[in-house]
């Protein structure tokens, strides 16, 4: 029994993926994919973090207009962001208008540049757990783990804001470090 169901092109994949064209093309090209180097996981942080209490398809379409509101994402850019830059945010009807999560956003980036360069890429990967059984079902699939727990206590320790362990393991599986692609799912083996 699996819950993967046919798309269009007749391939097996995860059921959350089918109810748009840009989830097809995300979760076929993007998720559960590696990602590596700093810029790139803070960004999928704060997307990630955006994406708390709302569908991953608002944050998905807007993606470009929070590239170029927060310049790309570049950890050293952000942490430049003055009081005005979050007033222009607040008008920004590309991205998320939420004070909150925008001060978390700048306040993550400013924490950031004071790591080494490689830092936090190291330090989200070494909550990778060991490989385990490819789920059949959605209800296999966990939305918070014990390793996304501990992720999520270590990066709120080291001061970054708005970082559950719901939304730490969004990240793991967006990033790679778990592979939930049912399995039965054409992607599950993707490289």
């Amino acid at each position: 029994m699996t819950d993967a169901l046919a798309g269009p092109d007749g391939a097996l994949r995860c059921p959350w993926a089918l109810s748009t064209e840009d989830y097809v093309a995300y979760h076929d090209e993007e998720w559960g994919r590696p990602v590596h180097g700093d810029d790139a996981l803070y960004e999928r942080l704060c997307l990630e973090a955006f994406q708390s209490g709302l569908s991953w398809i608002t944050i998905l379409r807007r993606r470009e207009g929070f590239r170029a509101a927060f310049a790309g994402f570049e950890i050293a850019k952000v942490a430049t962001f003055t009081d005005a830059d979050k007033e222009r945010l607040l008008a920004d009807p590309g991205i998320i208008r939420n004070r909150a999560k925008i001060e978390a956003t700048v306040a993550n980036a400013r924490v950031l540049t004071d790591w080494a360069p490689g830092e936090l890429d190291e330090l989200i990967w070494s909550f990778a757990p060991a490989t385990r059984p490819a789920p059949k079902r959605l209800a296999d699939i966990q939305a918070v783990t014990d390793e996304s727990t501990a992720l999520s206590k270590t990066l709120k320790k080291r001061g970054i804001r708005f970082v559950g362990p719901t939304t730490a393991y969004a990240l793991m599986q967006a990033c790679g470090l778990v592979n939930d692609h049912l399995a039965d799912c054409t992607s599950r083996s993707a490289p």
